[in-house]
């Protein structure tokens, strides 16, 4: 099996979503200090990622549907080019701010509206290319393929916030500039090494078609391993540091570092996961999706009961490296369940509930923090639980 002679282009897509994860996580990095420096709030940092994620969440399966119509590489092209204009244009009004700051209300709606719109053309990327890598890959080899992507997503996590922190101790807006470049790479390489491609969408059978929306019966388990997956995820990140400083008695600072360690620590567990996968190429995904649950599902919930830092980072590493078989195989399980004229629209269903994910999960877990630190990750723990056993009984059900 070689993903490279079945998915033409994919060494193109694997650095589209290295760069684009690099500069999402770059603005991560950088916005607490610019909404210090601008004089905001603390919420309005928390505003710009919940208005990406929302737009994330209505636009993902739009433009899934959409490169079934018009092709993947237009679609991914038409938002990497957004992407860039819009990114330079956040680097461009911060570099100025900060040097002379405009009024509160012009900084939060330039900031909240410029990351919203990130979000807005970003959720392009993640459906389209696991779009044709289903397009590409046949049934039983795609988890091995949406591992390289998952791999580059997790890396871009790892890279992306310590190269930001390095740029931003010299200059602050200089890091946003740096960012802005990433995805306009990403733009250069896709127009020169993806190859062109015809809309699926043609070969569509004809008579009226039925809508692929979340409610679909073979979206079932990935629509909610995807989903679990990505509110536990945030979860563990929104309250990583608050736990850190909290439980095992730190000072901020240090508990930034344990927290920094600890998210390190969940890109290095992810990668390993993910290469394990590639490796394995004959595991069908519902069994890498009950397999890397329950492992999951045991390094978040032992997180409920560290005491020292060395406890946290195993726990954290433990339970990506659970994730690390979900990822992907969700992805798969989904392509794998429909037709070739739909891979577009269930890879936005998909990306549309991660994006659902990412908003509830911050809020839930610093609601669920504030009742006791160690309700979020026995919660999570709970509900990865549940993924590895409704897997397993799908597996069964499927195969009997």
């Amino acid at each position: 099996m070689r993903e490279r002679s079945v998915v033409p282009g994919l060494p193109a897509l694997v650095f589209a979503a290295l760069t684009g994860t690099m500069a999402m996580m770059a603005f991560v990095a950088v916005v607490g200090p610019v909404v210090r420096l601008l004089g905001l709030a603390e919420w309005h940092a928390g505003l710009s990622v919940t208005a990406a994620g929302v737009l994330w969440m209505l636009s993902a399966r739009r433009w899934g549907t959409l490169s079934d119509r018009i092709g993947r590489k237009r679609v991914l092209l038409i938002a990497l080019a957004a992407y860039v204009v819009i990114y330079v244009v956040m680097a461009v009004f911060v570099d100025a701010a900060l040097a002379r700051p405009p009024a509160l209300w012009l900084s939060v709606v330039v900031l909240v509206g410029t990351r919203a719109l990130v979000g807005l053309f970003y959720a392009a990327v993640p459906p389209t290319a696991a779009a044709m890598v289903a397009d590409g890959a046949a049934p039983g080899q795609r988890a091995a393929a949406m591992a390289k992507l998952g791999s580059a997503n997790a890396l871009g996590m790892v890279i992306g916030p310590a190269a930001a922190g390095w740029i931003a101790f010299h200059q602050l807006s200089l890091t946003l500039y740096v960012a802005a470049l990433l995805p306009l790479l990403s733009l250069a390489v896709i127009a020169w090494r993806l190859p062109a491609d015809a809309p699926v969408a043609a070969t569509a059978p004809t008579g009226p078609r039925q809508r692929l929306g979340w409610t679909d019966a073979r979206l079932r388990l990935p629509i909610l391993a995807v989903f679990a997956a990505m509110v536990s995820v945030t979860i563990a990140q929104v309250t990583v540091g608050f736990f850190a400083i909290d439980r095992l008695q730190l000072s901020p600072t240090d508990g930034a570092q344990a927290a920094g360690l600890a998210l390190t620590a969940v890109g290095v567990g992810l990668i390993l996961a993910q290469v394990l996968v590639m490796k394995l190429g004959g595991v069908s995904p519902r069994r890498w999706i009950a397999i890397g649950a329950l492992i999951s599902a045991m390094g978040f919930a032992a997180v409920a009961l560290v005491d020292a830092r060395w406890e946290l980072l195993l726990a954290y590493a433990a339970a990506a490296f659970g994730m690390g078989f979900v990822f992907p195989s969700f992805q798969a399980l989904a392509a794998d369940s429909v037709q070739a004229h739909e891979q577009g629209a269930a890879a936005g269903t998909v990306a549309s509930v991660q994006g659902l994910g990412m908003v509830i999960g911050p809020m839930l877990g610093t609601l669920l923090y504030q009742w006791r630190p160690s309700a979020p990750y026995v919660l999570v723990g709970a509900l990865l639980l549940v993924l590895s056993i409704v897997a397993m009984r799908h597996r069964v059900a499927v195969t009997a």
